[in-house]
């Protein structure tokens, strides 16, 4: 959808304001056993640290590997655009669960478990590769199905109004993916 490299800078930055809170609030609701006001409380100091590295990841990593990937597995000149759009979507999550996860692992393992709670760094290190591992089984199918069913809908339709884009106007399917 994005035709210029602004619109695909404000296509990404839509994408993490609404992706970036979904994702702090569902972590740490399972860590702490379910979601509640205290969960909501003990996130809000996170959310604008991940939401800068979410972004960071998005524009640098996430957009442009993601639109490699899906390309080598699909043809856009043969496929629907909407068949091409779910491919970029499951390699952007492909790309930025485990990544995000890995971010995550680190803050939210290293900075408390190590920084606030007093746990032993060396606890911290053997336990890494597992907590890491947890985060991405755990963050996989939220994040696929929330993307694919929930964030990349809105994000399109709040990026049509406010690019007015039309529903109808596909666009060329190969420039949409240069851009990105």
């Amino acid at each position: 959808m994005p035709q210029t490299k602004f619109q695909k800078l404000m296509f990404a930055l839509i994408t993490v304001i609404i992706t970036v809170p979904c994702f702090v609030f569902y972590c740490s609701s399972y860590e702490a056993g379910g979601f509640n006001v205290e969960v909501i409380k003990n996130s809000l100091i996170f959310i604008p640290i991940e939401f800068v590295l979410a972004y960071l990841c998005e524009i640098f990593i996430g957009s442009p590997l993601s639109v490699k990937l899906a390309l080598k597995a699909i043809n856009p000149e043969k496929n629907d655009k909407m068949i091409v759009e779910t491919a970029v979507i499951c390699a952007t999550v492909g790309i930025m669960c485990p990544l995000m996860s890995f971010l995550a692992t680190i803050l939210y393992n290293g900075i408390i478990g190590v920084g606030f709670n007093g746990a032993p760094l060396n606890d911290y290190i053997i336990n890494f590769i597992p907590y890491f591992l947890q985060k991405v089984v755990l963050n996989f199918p939220f994040a696929l199905l929330s993307q694919l069913f929930f964030i990349q809908p809105l994000t399109r339709t709040i990026f049509r109004a406010i690019f007015k884009v039309s529903n109808e106007e596909n666009g060329n399917v190969e420039k949409e993916l240069e851009i990105a």
